[in-house]
């Protein structure tokens, strides 16, 4: 009070509230928000919405207090984080940005407004795709869309503007629309321009959605500060348990490498290295090996390389989706997967996140990004929903012994072996070795 009071423009709170933090002084904002645009909107008659998300959804808006309506929801995939976002969309009930990491998650989400509450086909647009300008009342946008830069122009020559910077011209439609309520999902993967214009925008209801909040960059602090504190969180643990969640049985398993790759491997720069361990083809045989074991199991197939990829998917006759494929195709193959008439997808990282395939109850992750904790967990994810009958799902992951991959597999695994699962230990030989012949025929 007096000395210690100071008046800040409302324009700058976040930018004030990152300084703050970083010096140890996290924030509470209690500055209240501005209203968007009335957007009447209710869940349909009958939705089941399941107790904990209810208590996520009113935990972000606490009563539409100054106290509430910003912060993140943290809790596993195959959850129900959609609905957590449509019962706080029905607690605001104004204008809505909803953020995603891809075309295939915005296409989810318009799915499941559609499905599960009381708007339109025509309140509901996805920003870039057909008009790709289209704004409604619920607006869909992807990350990758709202960071694309300018091409050169007289106004922005280069793709920047005046002081250098590059220019994201679709970032404006955070600015100047009335939203009530921005939704991030996938908060963990914010990206850096969307920091930054978040900063501005602290006058507005913000939901940050996720399963993992660890990012590898270490701005974990920046959502909270700039999205708000983590208003709910359940151990993926608590909901396996109850089950709203799959169990899931995790295996690491493995392999050498072929003694002619060896020399290879040690003559190889670090990066090349990784690579090298990582898509070895005697991984071939086990990612066989464990699909024959689990025949009547619906399976993913994942990694980082095409290269590898593309040879896998060869020698399963299953359909390759990667970033290249058309959002036409994704949606087509990801439909005949939920319908049974696929058994076996291949996938690229575009799998990692926003896949609704309930039914996936195998995924075999032949090589990953380096150490990274979040996609363990996201992939592990893609197997968690609910099974019929409480089955259970399997999680595999490949690893070439005595190389970086094996130190890389320690490092992913951390954040779920916190959440209480443990992997298996178990070498490729179990799996690869020859099944005994007849006695007769070792006479």
């Amino acid at each position: 009070r007096g000395a210690r009071a100071f008046a800040v423009p409302l324009g700058n709170r976040g930018v004030l509230k990152q300084a703050l933090l970083r010096v140890g002084w996290p924030v509470q904002d209690v500055a209240g928000y501005h209203d968007g645009a009335a957007l009447p909107l209710a869940l349909v008659d009958g939705l089941d919405v399941r107790a904990y998300q209810e208590e996520a959804a009113e935990a972000f808006y606490q009563g539409g207090s100054a106290a509430g309506g910003s912060g993140v929801v943290v809790l596993p995939p195959g959850s129900g984080k959609t609905i957590v976002g449509l019962a706080a969309m029905a607690r605001v009930r104004q204008r809505t940005l909803v953020l995603t990491t891809s075309r295939t998650s915005a296409t989810q989400w318009r799915r499941e407004l559609l499905s599960k509450t009381s708007l339109t086909p025509d309140q509901v647009a996805s920003f870039g795709a057909g008009r790709r300008k289209a704004v409604a009342p619920v607006t869909l946008c992807t990350y990758q869309m709202l960071t694309t830069r300018a091409r050169g122009s007289a106004a922005v020559a280069g793709g920047l503007v005046d002081d250098g910077e590059p220019s994201y011209p679709h970032l404006d439609l955070m600015r100047q629309h009335d939203w009530g309520l921005i939704v991030y999902d996938e908060v963990h993967l914010l990206p850096a321009p969307v920091f930054r214009l978040t900063a501005e925008i602290q006058a507005r209801r913000r939901l940050g959605l996720t399963a993992t909040l660890v990012r590898e960059d270490g701005r974990e602090g920046d959502v909270f500060s700039l999205i708000g504190p983590k208003r709910y969180d359940r151990p993926w643990r608590e909901l396996e348990r109850d089950g709203w969640i799959a169990t899931a049985d995790c295996c690491e398993v493995r392999l050498r490498l072929p003694e002619g790759e060896r020399m290879d491997y040690a003559l190889a720069e670090p990066r090349s290295r990784y690579r090298l361990a990582a898509t070895t083809a005697a991984k071939d045989a086990l990612v066989r090996a464990i699909l024959a074991l689990h025949a009547d199991a619906p399976a993913l197939v994942i990694g980082q390389y095409l290269d590898q990829l593309e040879r896998l998917a060869a020698e399963l006759d299953a359909p390759l989706i990667t970033g290249q494929t058309r959002q036409a195709e994704r949606e087509r193959l990801f439909d005949d997967f939920r319908a049974g008439r696929l058994s076996r997808l291949v996938l690229s990282k575009v799998g990692n996140f926003a896949l609704d395939l309930p039914d996936a109850a195998l995924l075999v992750q032949v090589s990953g990004a380096f150490g990274s904790r979040q996609e363990e967990a996201q992939r592990l994810g893609r197997v968690l929903r609910p099974k019929a009958r409480g089955a259970g799902a399997s999680f595999y992951t490949l690893v070439t012994r005595e190389t970086d991959e094996e130190t890389f597999a320690h490092h992913r695994q951390r954040f779920l072996t916190e959440q209480g699962y443990a992997y298996r230990i178990m070498d490729a030989a179990e799996w690869l070795r020859p099944a005994p012949r007849p006695r007769e025929q070792l006479n």
